[in-house]
């Protein structure tokens, strides 16, 4: 294969992973994921900051948008109007019931597919959240997303970001029965690919987080000596469009 047909003219990878494993491990979590994680302090505080950074009506674009809780909800009642994409049927049917339209549209797409124009284009926004979606992506991945997301937005527009702080890449992990595969960074680094796609970081925020299960997180490859899950670090970081 020529090195010209390996990539497309986004600069990333032509041929995309099969990435059925993870769709089915969320189809069969589904309403799960929320009982694991019940308390979501930095994410909602994360959407709310961006919701209110927002012009009033703006479009965003929720990646990974899974049940639709509590971001997707978050936003539109906040008056914005909210397309959400996921790889997961079963989680987008529980984002339709969760939050209905008009205020939000939910259809089932790879990250890695995402144009703004075309048979399957989605357009562009004013604001992004993509929260602890891009850890499901190896790390060779990871700048190509961000660099298809920066295209999505208008100028200035708006990203706020999560990720799990750790040293990984692609690894499989336990999570509520089933076995996914995540990437992590740790912060410095993380910072660096974000700017290197091309945005600028406005402001971070870090939480430490003990989900409910040592079976739903990149700490779950450790254990505390109780047993108990060790609680991870999630990184927010909010980016403008440079």
């Amino acid at each position: 294969m020529s090195e010209a047909s390996e990539f497309d003219r986004y600069g990333g990878p032509s041929g995309l992973p099969d990435r059925t494993g993870q769709a089915e491990a969320f189809d069969a979590i589904g309403q799960h994921y929320d009982d694991a994680f019940p308390h979501k302090e930095g994410q909602l505080a994360a959407g709310r900051r961006l919701a209110e950074a927002l012009p009033a009506g703006a479009r965003v674009l929720d990646v990974g948008c899974g049940t639709g809780l509590p971001t997707a909800r978050q936003l539109t009642e906040a008056g914005h109007t909210v397309l959400g994409v996921d790889l997961s049927s079963g989680m987008l049917d529980l984002a339709r019931k969760n939050v209905p339209a008009p205020g939000a549209e939910f259809r089932q797409l790879d990250v890695a597919r995402l144009r703004a124009e075309g048979p399957d284009g989605v357009g562009r926004f004013d604001g992004i959240v993509a929260f602890f979606a891009l850890l499901m992506l190896p790390r060779e991945e990871i700048p190509h997303a961000l660099r298809l997301l920066r295209g999505l937005l208008l100028p200035g527009g708006l990203l706020t970001l999560s990720m799990v702080e750790a040293d990984l890449d692609d690894a499989a992990i336990p999570f509520l029965g089933h076995t996914i595969r995540v990437s992590g960074y740790l912060r410095d680094e993380l910072r660096q690919v974000v700017r290197d796609a091309g945005f600028d970081i406005i402001d971070e925020d870090a939480y430490s987080y003990a989900p409910a299960s040592t079976h739903v997180s990149p700490s779950s490859r450790l254990r505390s000596t109780r047993g108990g899950p060790i609680p991870e670090h999630q990184l927010f970081l909010h980016c403008r469009r440079g």
